[in-house]
């Protein structure tokens, strides 16, 4: 007769690893579900914060009367078309505008002040988990704007130009319970939310 008084317990030890990680992985699956919605709603925060707050790039306030723009030269009250601004991106260390047009040529400068209110926003939908480094805020042309504002011209208080703005969030990734033990972690896609500049002055968000 075969003794089979163990017998439970050594099934018992092959089935436990499956059903952890059968269990840990339903966790891992919820959990970055869950962490995708945080930064999704993160980045939100993030562009709604970049439209009604100081602008990341240091010198949008150009006035645009008597720019060139498209062959054109630009009086008091016309429509400043999208092409006056090309693309400007800004991270953690400096604004390129190399894709900003002429009026940019002379190069433009960081807002670091504005910038890391920026980051501060975001920490506060996704927790530490976002970094300067994640983060890449870009200035578009929208056909958005007239030149001439008195209030506006180089120097005043807010922009004749009322850019697309851009909030990216890259280079993060998840770490899953399951894979803990191996080091190893899982990508998160990159998430973008675009509006267009409400007052762009200020430091101060809803």
């Amino acid at each position: 007769m075969r003794d089979t008084t163990a017998s439970s317990a050594a099934e018992f030890a092959m089935v436990l690893p499956l059903f952890l990680i059968f269990v840990f992985g339903t966790i891992d699956a919820g959990l970055y579900g869950w962490t995708l919605n945080r930064d999704e709603k993160a980045t939100q925060m993030g562009a709604r914060m970049a439209v009604v707050t100081d602008p990341v790039v240091g010198n949008l306030g150009l006035d645009f009367v008597g720019q060139s723009v498209g062959g054109k030269v630009l009086a008091q009250g016309d429509p400043i078309p999208a092409s006056a601004l090309g693309v400007i991106s800004c991270t953690s260390s400096s604004c390129d505008c190399s894709g900003a047009g002429s009026l940019f040529s002379s190069g433009c400068t960081l807002n670091t002040t504005s910038f890391n209110a920026l980051v501060t926003r975001m920490q506060s939908a996704s927790g530490s988990t976002i970094s300067a480094a994640n983060l890449v805020v870009e200035y578009r042309g929208s056909g958005l704007g007239y030149a001439g504002d008195a209030s506006c011209s180089a120097g005043g208080s807010c922009m004749q130009i009322s850019p697309l703005v851009t909030v990216r969030l890259r280079n993060l990734t998840y770490q899953p319970l399951t894979l803990e033990i191996f080091g190893a972690a899982v990508p998160i896609p990159q998430f973008t939310a675009t509006l267009p500049m409400e007052d762009g002055s200020g430091s101060n968000s809803n």
